[in-house]
């Protein structure tokens, strides 16, 4: 590939892709309105209650809701039109994101959490369906351009999201940021509405779907434990959720909460902007750079080690100048947006289309049942005093390089296959 093709991938899949081309800018649009909505909960929580434990049981019910539900979400991905499962999630989120109006005081806490819980499991159900279709859509020598692109759109959205919405909390306040995030989604459902989105069905997955559930998700582990180089990368998100879901979710927020000169809203925008640049920076320098999918997964292993290493100097640097902060910030998380990308490339090549949705729901389900551990730990940690903010930090730094170290080395023995290891990259 010329490096004129290579540096104009992104826009010819764009361009000459229609159907992946509104597939694209209908998730961008439900996600920018996602970070309004997390935004405003962060400044909810902190204005009520002041609760930094609360702001860690606030990602761990999130995040506790997106994976209790994966493994059948996994299956409804494999056995239903996934087009129409986006756009009825879409439809249910215009409503719930209008019912956080209702929140006023600390008494209605248990009613914020409960909106959020149920959007974040629809959530689930939309990002399982959405990466189970992608290579549908796509040519096969585009799917890893297509995830870079994915990944990046991703890292815009919290980007513009968290930070404009930042803004609006504090100019406007909570309510006008949860009108928006109903008119996104609102109007991610109209894009997808007249899409085409291929499908193939597994015809031995069949029956009612209560009583064939169990079934159906066992054959989706048995395909997973098959191979041992799967079963290695699904662990690939959650070697970095054990630690980065409280770094990420907890202390960057409190970080936000820290900044003297600009409200508490504003600096979680702050924050969460540096993180959506580097998630967004990192799918696409993956993309250019490790051509050898061969190589990927000890990569992807050296990346949540260079990650943790990054946070470590997160940690060392808050007593220094901001900027210092959140450009080791967006650094951490380049690496971890590599990460992403190439577990994920490598999770859709290796697996057949009627597989693939329950396959990537054991991959959700575990980075979330990581980052549920994490953000509660973190939340507790420092809510009871057993250690400040540059401590924490610097804490689950230490855990995520571990972390990355013991997946770099983790070789399970691999089982002749006749499947494709490489990619076109």
């Amino acid at each position: 590939m010329s490096e004129t093709m290579t540096e104009n991938a992104y826009i010819r899949l764009v361009r000459e892709n229609k159907t992946y081309r509104q597939f694209w800018i209908a998730a961008f649009v439900s996600m920018f309105g996602e970070w309004f909505n997390t935004i405003a909960l962060f400044l909810l929580i902190l204005k009520y209650t002041d609760s930094e434990l609360l702001l860690g049981i606030l990602m761990a019910v999130r995040m506790g809701c997106f994976a209790l539900m994966q493994p059948f979400f996994g299956l409804l991905a494999d056995r239903v039109n996934r087009k129409r499962l986006m756009i009825i999630t879409n439809v249910l989120q215009i409503f719930l994101a209008l019912a956080f109006i209702g929140v006023d005081g600390p008494e209605d806490m248990w009613w914020m959490f409960l909106c959020s819980g149920i959007m974040m499991a629809l959530h689930g159900l939309y990002v399982t369906a959405e990466r189970a279709a992608l290579p549908n859509i796509v040519d096969n020598e585009d799917l890893t351009t297509a995830n870079a692109l994915d990944s990046a759109t991703w890292s815009t959205a919290l980007c513009l999201g968290a930070f404009v919405g930042g803004i609006v909390v504090s100019e406007y306040g909570v309510t006008v940021a949860f009108i928006i995030d109903s008119i996104t989604f609102l109007i991610g459902t109209i894009l997808l509405i007249p899409l085409t989105v291929p499908q193939t069905y597994d015809k031995a997955s069949s029956g009612s779907l209560i009583t064939s559930a169990l079934k159906d998700i066992w054959i989706g582990q048995k395909r997973i434990q098959s191979d041992p180089r799967l079963f290695r990368i699904i662990f690939a998100k959650t070697s970095w959720n054990i630690a980065g879901g409280g770094l990420a979710g907890v202390f960057l927020v409190l970080a936000g909460n820290n900044i003297d000169f600009v409200g508490a809203a504003l600096g979680f925008g702050i924050f969460f902007f540096a993180r959506g640049v580097g998630t967004g920076i990192g799918p696409i320098l993956a993309r250019r750079f490790f051509k050898d999918s061969a190589k990927w997964p000890r990569l992807i292993g050296l990346l949540i080690v260079v990650s943790g290493i990054f946070y470590l100097f997160v940690g060392l640097s808050l007593e220094g100048p901001l900027l210092l902060t959140l450009a080791l910030v967006t650094l951490a998380h380049t690496a971890s947006g590599g990460n992403w990308v190439l577990s994920t490339v490598l999770t859709q090549q290796w697996v057949e289309d009627e597989m693939r949705g329950r396959v990537f729901s054991t991959d959700m389900l575990l980075l979330s049942i990581g980052q549920v551990i994490s953000t509660i730990s973190a939340g507790y940690l420092i809510e009871n005093g057993y250690v400040d903010l540059q401590q924490g930090i610097i804490a689950f730094a230490c855990l995520m390089i571990l972390s990355g170290v013991i997946f770099t080395v983790w070789n399970p023995k691999q089982k002749n296959t006749t499947r494709a290891d490489k990619l076109v990259v």
